[in-house]
C-alpha cells in the first residue's frame, strides 16, 4: 500500500494549525463517515486543530462474502483470535505512521497529534500508537478491540507510556461485543496505561453526548 493510496477530507482550523487529530474510519466507511463529526464537537472558535479522516483503500473482505469495500485490514472470521489479519493490520499501521509523519514534517510536533478511530479504525489507532516510537497527545479507540486479542502487540514503544487512551463502547453493540473492547481495556490497564473508559447506552455507533465528552477529551490533551 503506498502513502499516495490513502486519500483523505482535511478539515482545517480558522487559525493556523499548531495541532493535529487523525480520525480513522470503520470497515466499509470512509473519511467522509466522519468528517461531518467536527462541527458538532462544539470546539472553540479560534481552536487551532487540523482534522484529517483518511480513507481506507478499498480490498475483498472475507466476512462480507469477499466484496471489495474501504477496509484497514481483511476481517477473517468473527472468533476475536483470528478475526484481523495481521499483515493487512501492519501494511495499514505504516500508512498511518507516513499521515503522522506528514504532520510533524509540517511542523506539528508529534505530541500534539491525536491518533482517533473508530470500529476498525479504533484498532488501528490503538495498535498503531501503542508501538508508535515518539509520544502522541491521546489515542482514542471507539468501539474496536485489540487486533492480539487477549495480549497487548509486540513491540511497545515506550514513548507513548504515560499518553492517554480514551475507549468507548456501546452496551448493545451486536458488531463488536462490549467484552472485547473491555478485554482491552483491562489489558492496558494491567501494563500501568492510563485509560479512560465509557460505555454508552448504544449499538455499533457513535450519540451526542458522547462527542461532548470526545470533545471535553480532545480540550484536555491538545490545549
Amino acid at each position: 500500500m503506498s502513502v499516495a493510496a490513502l486519500e483523505r477530507i482535511t478539515i482545517e482550523p480558522n487559525t493556523s494549525a499548531t495541532a493535529c487529530v487523525i480520525w480513522l474510519h470503520g470497515l466499509g466507511d470512509s473519511g467522509a463517515g466522519f468528517a461531518p463529526v467536527v462541527p458538532e464537537l462544539g470546539l472553540p472558535d479560534d481552536h487551532s486543530i487540523r482534522f484529517i479522516f483518511p480513507h481506507a483503500p478499498e480490498q475483498a473482505v472475507t466476512i462480507n462474502q469477499g466484496y471489495v469495500m474501504r477496509a484497514w485490514y481483511d476481517i477473517k472470521s468473527m472468533d476475536l483470535h483470528n478475526r484481523a489479519d495481521m499483515p493487512g493490520v501492519l501494511e495499514s499501521e505504516q500508512a498511518v505512521i507516513a499521515l503522522i509523519q506528514e504532520q510533524v514534517d509540517c511542523g506539528i510536533p508529534a505530541d500534539k497529534i491525536v491518533l482517533a478511530g473508530f470500529s476498525q479504525g479504533g484498532v488501528m489507532s490503538l495498535f498503531t500508537g501503542l508501538r508508535y516510537p515518539q509520544t502522541l497527545a491521546g489515542i482514542m479507540a471507539l468501539s474496536c478491540y485489540l487486533p492480539t486479542a487477549d495480549k497487548l502487540p509486540s513491540q511497545l514503544s515506550e514513548a507513548n507510556t504515560l499518553t492517554s487512551i480514551l475507549q468507548h463502547h456501546g452496551e448493545q453493540d451486536d458488531v463488536v461485543p462490549l467484552f472485547t473492547g473491555k478485554m482491552a481495556n483491562d489489558l492496558l490497564n494491567q501494563a500501568g496505561y492510563p485509560t479512560e473508559w465509557k460505555t454508552y447506552a448504544m449499538g455499533h455507533s457513535v450519540l451526542p453526548q458522547q462527542l461532548q465528552d470526545i470533545a471535553k477529551w480532545l480540550v484536555s490533551r491538545l490545549f
